[in-house]
């Protein structure tokens, strides 16, 4: 079959895109030109491509999800642990306050070095209460 002549205009940069691309696949720029052109009009490329865009969108809405659950986790635990701190906590008599001051500035240093070695170990809470859950929802 005979080839229609077709001439375009190109800005320099796409040229010398199109120019490179053709020297290291060896083909004329011709082929390649019409090569692109083919795929960018083929309807099984553009199907392809909206396929692959869906996958992505259905892995980052369970990203989402996971994430919106975490937090929820977290901001209970938190809530719990401040409820439950704030109503079994007497208040401390005037004469102590330093000494609980420095106690609490001592418990704090070694609640951040815990911290620290349980994130580097790779073990969180929210681990623990998935593996937990799913351990209760098992029937024995």
């Amino acid at each position: 079959m005979k080839k229609i002549q077709l001439s375009i205009y190109l800005d320099p940069e796409t040229f010398k895109t199109l120019e490179a691309f053709a020297q290291r696949r060896g083909q004329p720029k011709s082929l390649v030109a019409e090569a692109a052109i083919a795929a960018f009009l083929s309807p099984d490329d553009s199907d392809r491509r909206e396929a692959a865009i869906a996958k992505r969108l259905d892995r980052v809405a369970r990203l989402l999800e996971r994430l919106e659950r975490n937090d929820g986790i977290t901001l209970e635990t938190i809530a719990l642990f401040i409820r439950f701190w704030l109503t079994s906590t007497p208040a401390l008599p005037e004469h102590s306050t330093p000494a609980a001051r420095a106690k609490g500035a001592e418990r704090y240093d070694r609640f951040v070095e815990a911290l620290g070695r349980r994130l580097a170990s790779g073990s969180t809470v929210l681990k623990e209460v998935s593996i937990d859950m799913h351990a209760s929802e098992k029937p024995e």
